[in-house]
């Protein structure tokens, strides 16, 4: 009973979380060590009218209309960011700070001012997602991985978040060396002939495309949260990319198992009857787990940019 208990109502939101954490930690080192953290925070407050803008066109919650209109917002956030930065000659940070705030607040008005009733579409959704409602109804224990009856009943936000994680994963092999070289050197870079305006924007938009497939989910507290968190703290293990992207990986899947644990069962143990959100507990987790690396992470006192 316990299995079938688990494989129902547990499996898909504990993968749709290790997934989306996955697949937003991955784009998250490059952004880390290119110094750009505050991008994957503005992708994920981006994300939010070019979901909105898809539905109105749309009218219906599909995943390629979302993911083409979050790849558009966040492009035209990057367009943005650097209009600021030159024409305004403002440091960078600011630039990203206005301009995501800004348009994730255009984003808000404008979820407020349409009729969304229909679809779960509404800004609370926007911040906590989904994830404790994705539960697999037609599993019946685990014999229903091998049922393709079962199977079909999958929520789709599990497969679509695994096709996600597939393709950064190949994005992030295939161009391993350009994405390595304009990282740590963007000048040696140049001279070799590489295009790396359009590497950091490639990069930009496969974050975004990740953000996009787990905001339904999770929402973007915890898109926000893997972006950051978990290679930031491997940043702090090791000074060996390869090393790092194993690191963040592992941090990954550790905040988002034990995150969903303890939301649902930590309030219980401490005599509370009702759980707590997940994405809230899954970020909090990545928190700690960084904190903990600052003061005991081996290259804490000795930071500069990773061997290649």
């Amino acid at each position: 009973m316990i299995g079938e208990e688990f494989v129902a109502l547990s499996l898909t939101p504990l993968l749709i979380g290790v997934f989306s954490a996955i697949a937003c930690a991955l784009p998250g080192n490059f952004l880390v060590l290119r110094k750009q953290a505050l991008i994957g925070d503005a992708i994920s407050h981006v994300v939010l009218p070019g979901i909105v803008v898809a539905f109105l066109l749309t009218g219906v919650v599909a995943a390629w209309p979302m993911m083409i209109g979050a790849a558009a917002a966040s492009v035209v956030a990057v367009v943005l960011i650097e209009a600021v930065r030159r024409l305004g000659r403002i440091e960078p940070g600011a630039a990203m700070g206005l301009v995501f705030t800004t348009m994730f607040a255009a984003g808000v008005l404008v979820l407020e001012q349409t009729d969304t009733s229909s679809v779960h579409l509404d800004v609370e959704h926007a911040l906590y997602g989904n994830l404790e409602s994705l539960i697999w109804l037609d599993a019946m224990g685990w014999h229903s991985l091998f049922d393709p009856a079962a199977l079909s009943g999958l929520p789709s936000e599990l497969p679509r978040i695994a096709i996600t994680l597939i393709c950064v994963s190949l994005f992030t092999w295939v161009f391993w060396r350009p994405l390595k070289l304009s990282t740590f050197d963007e000048g040696f870079a140049q001279t070799m002939g590489l295009p790396t305006g359009l590497i950091g924007l490639a990069l930009v938009i496969v974050a975004a495309v990740a953000a996009v497939a787990a905001f339904d989910a999770v929402g973007s507290i915890i898109v926000i949260a893997m972006f950051i968190c978990p290679p930031a703290a491997a940043r702090l293990m090791t000074n060996q990319l390869e090393r790092q992207i194993a690191w963040s990986v592992l941090f990954a899947i550790v905040s988002a198992v034990l995150g969903y644990v303890l939301a649902g069962y930590g309030p219980l143990w401490l005599g509370s009857q009702n759980a707590v959100s997940a994405a809230g507990m899954i970020a909090t987790v990545s928190g700690v787990i960084l904190a903990l690396t600052a003061i005991f992470g081996p290259c804490r006192t000795r930071l500069g940019a990773p061997s290649t």
